[in-house]
Formats: C-alpha cells, structure tokens, sequence
C-alpha cells in the first residue's frame, strides 16, 4: 500500500507517460483500485500543496495547526501572543506518536475519501474505489471471516500511515512554516523544502521523496532522475 502511494503520486504528476491523459487514466486506477482512494481528492489537495507549500491556510498539509500541533517559529509565537492554547504544545513531541502516524490514514482518510467523492459527486472515483473493497474482502472473507478481514484492512492501514507520515513530514515540517508571504514561486518552494540523505533504502522507503527540492522544483520530472 504504501509503495502503491508512491507510485500512484507519480502517476498523479504526470511523470510516466508523455501524455497527460495516460498518466489521468492510470492514476485513477492505482489509486481507486489498488489503494481505494479517489483521484480527484489527492489531485485537490496535493497542487495546492504543492502551489503554496506550508503556507498556513492554503496548504492542507499544515492544517493540523494549530488544533493539534504548533506548527513553525512565527505561526507558534501568535499562538503564545495571543494565549491561544488548543494542545499541550509543549509536549507535543511525545503525543504527535499516538495523533499522528498511527492515525492519519486509518482514522482520518478512511472516512474522508468516501465524503469526498460522494459531496463532489465523483461517481467514477467512486466506482474505482468500491472495486478495491470489493477485492480486498472477496479475497480474504474466505479465510479469515468478517472480524479477521477487518482487522487485516486495519493493521494494513495503521502501517501504512506510520509510514506516509513519516515521508511526508520529514522533507517539509522542519522548515519554514508561515502565512503567504506572496513570495516568488521559487524561494516559497525551496523554504518550504528539505532533501534527506540518499541511500537505496531511503530511495525505496520514500518513494525518492528524501529528493524533495528537487521534486518541488520539477514536479514532473520522473523520480528516477532527481539524483542526476
């Protein structure tokens, strides 16, 4: 599942075929069918990720401030400033292990994409998804019964998410989070954006992710080429 992530996000920016509606029809396809996600909800989020990243309001990946997390030097003053106290933020380090990658995928999208795709009235999507549950429980139903098979949709999800977490997190949290500044494309990507160590496994576990300025720069570039 998570390896599918990865490869549907190169899908859903058009970096393996050369034409666009290639890349569209395939996307849907890994995401709805092999992940049970909507197309069109990742599409939604993710350009404005990556059109205004980690500007506070405009992209989604920041939105946990500040009502679970105190996100980045200036966002966290105005919260002390403004005695404004939704978490114990101090501790927010300790409990962002039980919030945040454990939750994320299971407890958040699971319901998410399904509100999604019915409120913006995304049948086709929705079609691809239900495919994948389809699949999922018509494969194992017959050897581990109703409770087994959700339990295993469970334990799949809950990795999952420690795991996307982590990946997305690293290459964007640690830096420059703020309100739109109305900087130039380039520096607003290049503040919101940091590379980790390259090595096969990173490669492998990040989906080449740890090459995130690059990506951000070049968002259609193929993955394979972002160490060149």
């Amino acid at each position: 599942q998570a390896q599918a992530g990865w490869l549907q996000h190169d899908f859903g920016h058009l970096s393996v075929f050369s034409k666009s509606r290639w890349n569209h029809w395939v996307h849907k396809f890994v995401i709805g069918h092999l992940k049970g996600a909507p197309a069109s909800w990742w599409n939604h989020l993710h350009f404005q990720h990556h059109a205004k990243p980690n500007c506070f309001r405009k992209d989604p990946d920041v939105n946990m401030h500040p009502l679970f997390f105190a996100l980045g030097k200036t966002l966290s003053v105005e919260l002390g400033v403004q005695k404004k106290k939704f978490m114990p933020y101090n501790h927010q380090h300790k409990y962002f292990f039980i919030i945040g990658p454990p939750a994320l995928v299971p407890l958040y999208f699971q319901w998410y994409v399904f509100y999604f795709a019915v409120q913006r009235k995304q049948w086709v999507d929705l079609a691809w998804m239900m495919s994948f549950y389809i699949r999922f429980f018509l494969t194992y139903l017959p050897f581990l019964g109703v409770k087994g098979t959700l339990g295993l949709h469970l334990l799949v999800r809950f990795i999952e998410s420690n795991w996307f977490v982590w990946v997305t997190q690293m290459n964007h949290i640690p830096m420059h989070i703020d309100y739109d500044k109305n900087v130039d494309w380039f520096s607003t990507q290049l503040q919101a954006t940091c590379n980790v160590h390259q090595s096969l496994f990173n490669d492998w576990f990040s989906g080449h992710l740890n090459f995130q300025i690059e990506h951000h720069l070049f968002p259609t570039m193929p993955r394979h080429n972002y160490w060149k």
